[in-house]
């Protein structure tokens, strides 16, 4: 059967501070226990072609019975998998061109072609000589018809009926976690979810099931046994330093820290409404609260003599994940190393979450918790920690996650414009979770009606009040709030929860609409704006206007 282990974890050389520090990885992903020390260079160079051309297209799946890719073909002749792999694009061929061959079911393709005139091809190639299958299995929402014509363009033979891969075994999405079925899914592969909103503000702790989740790659499965996390770049001596999962739990005091976690692109339907962007269309249920515990970042760095005094060109803390894209690209973000080192900022490597093992969703074994700061840097499933005098080359750090003003669109936008900073910090927010919007709801005695919400603020800033109108600012009540009340104003890391039985209008009546609202303001003063089409950006994150809904009275 002609079948090659898919292997997306590579090891990587970073350059910094004009020295060059391999990053070697061992861990058990998706079931195959890898050893990438001794990397081969041209291991696996062309990703599925359908990668470059589907990055971007609708999710409408494709019916089986409409696929002609990859088809017996009676005119072209037989190819076995060793002809298949001898063009891997290593060995060139009698008229000297190194040519690149993959195979997609009974079909086999001469893809050279396709690399050098298609911009970023260089980038694909990891799966050369070998089936496509395992590659396009991460974008398998994206399949269209036009991408499998374009395929069979290349198309050169068929693979021998021995060698044809009748299954995937290699499937990367194939040992994904279990997940509650209350979750509304806004993406399948890979996962993204977010709670019922009107359930989200029933617990000041979201409980582990329910927390929203937020992936960018299959999740790996790492085997606590064999799990390392490479910590190196300045400072850190040329090979760096390696801790164990056991290093991590028994080497350094564990701290606990209560914190909420948002999405950057929570509550970007709300931005949608006004005018289209590119993202998940995420609710308002993005964001979850939890009490993570783990060792402070600091103290891990500190147990190797790092200190900011002694290396004051280190102004950044780049996290890398274990979990990979199609190219063997893993997630990454960083955070400025004045929040890593400073003990009142509460970064830590946490191994538990709500006094459980932590989850395989939201990062098993260790997930950086860096608390106040964006869930895009809250970086998951951590493999390598490396200082450094910039921030990280990921593509999320640098090519995502960013703001800007609502004139700037796809046409005209620079991501490497000074102004375009990564997003860090959010600002305050807040939501009316229950009830829905457009939902009725019972008239309490006294003409009152029940809300409850949740608000929130970035940097560590609390929440010092959240009040509602329903007359469209005319006239406002102000929330009780559930929160951390001990938790100093500028270090509260949790969101906080609001209830309020607001007093109707005297002239509203069983069988009226009401159109209620919310607004938070934190412990700078600073309040959610009140429209979105002043805050709308491309990527539609950050979004914090004032949140409002219409209910109807019973």
């Amino acid at each position: 059967m002609y079948q090659r282990q898919f292997r997306s974890l590579i090891s990587k050389t970073r350059i910094l501070s004009n020295q060059s520090v391999k990053n070697t990885r061992r861990c058990n992903y998706q079931g195959h226990d890898q050893d990438h020390s001794h990397e081969r260079p041209h291991f696996y160079k062309f990703a599925a072609t359908a990668a470059a051309v589907i990055a971007s297209v609708s999710t409408t799946l494709i019916p089986p019975e409409e696929e002609k890719a990859g088809k017996h073909r009676a005119d072209l002749p037989t190819f076995t998998a060793k002809d298949v792999m001898a063009r891997d694009g290593n060995s060139p061929d009698e008229d000297g061109v190194s040519r690149v061959w993959v195979s997609y079911k009974e079909g086999v393709y001469d893809v050279t072609e396709f690399i050098t005139e298609h911009p970023g091809g260089e980038k694909l190639l990891i799966g050369a000589g070998g089936p496509i299958e395992p590659f396009w299995a991460l974008y398998a929402v994206h399949k269209k018809p036009y991408v499998f014509e374009l395929l069979e363009k290349y198309r050169v033979g068929n693979l021998a009926p021995s060698d044809v891969v009748t299954e995937d075994p290699t499937d990367p999405y194939r040992e994904e976690p279990t997940r509650h079925p209350a979750f509304s899914i806004n993406n399948k592969r890979p996962f993204n979810a977010e709670p019922p909103l009107n359930i989200l503000a029933d617990n000041f702790i979201t409980p582990n099931e329910l927390f929203y989740v937020r992936n960018h790659h299959p999740v790996p499965n790492i085997e606590p046994e064999s799990y390392e996390l490479q910590i190196d770049g300045i400072g850190m001596g040329e090979d760096g330093v390696t801790l164990t999962l056991e290093d991590l739990q028994t080497k350094f005091e564990q701290h606990t820290v209560t914190a909420a976690i948002q999405c950057a692109g929570n509550r970007r339907a709300d931005m949608l409404q006004h005018k289209p962007v590119r993202g998940m269309n995420w609710g308002g249920a993005a964001i979850s609260n939890a009490v993570w515990s783990g060792p402070r970042l600091r103290d891990v760095l500190n147990h190797f003599g790092w200190t900011e005094e002694k290396y004051p060109e280190a102004k950044h803390v780049w996290v890398d994940g274990l979990d990979f894209g199609p190219d063997g690209t893993p997630y990454g973000a960083s955070i400025l190393i004045e929040k890593a080192m400073d003990p009142r900022q509460d970064v830590i490597l946490a191994l538990s979450m709500n006094g459980e093992t932590l989850p395989r969703d939201h990062g098993y074994p260790v997930r950086l918790v860096a608390p106040g700061v964006v869930g895009a840097r809250n970086v998951k499933w951590v493999g390598s920690i490396t200082l450094s005098h910039e921030e990280s080359h990921s593509h999320w750090q640098r090519r995502d996650y960013k703001g800007f003003n609502p004139s700037v669109d796809w046409h005209n936008v620079d991501f490497d414009n000074k102004t375009a900073v990564s997003i860090q910090h959010q600002p305050v927010t807040s939501m009316v979770c229950d009830p829905l919007n457009g939902e009725s709801i019972a008239v309490l005695p006294g003409n009152k009606i029940p809300l409850r919400g949740y608000a929130y603020s970035g940097a560590g800033a609390k929440v010092i009040r959240v009040d509602v109108t329903l007359d469209g600012g005319e006239n406002w009540h102000t929330a009780e709030l559930i929160q951390e009340e001990e938790a100093p104003l500028n270090r509260t890391w949790s969101w906080s929860i609001w209830e309020l039985q607001v007093p109707l209008p005297d002239e509203v009546e069983v069988g009226d609409e009401v159109k209620v609202t919310c607004c938070a303001i934190d412990a700078n003063y600073n309040r959610q704006p009140e429209k979105v089409k002043n805050i709308w950006n491309l990527r539609g994150c950050l979004s914090n206007s004032w949140h409002t809904i219409i209910v109807k009275l019973k």
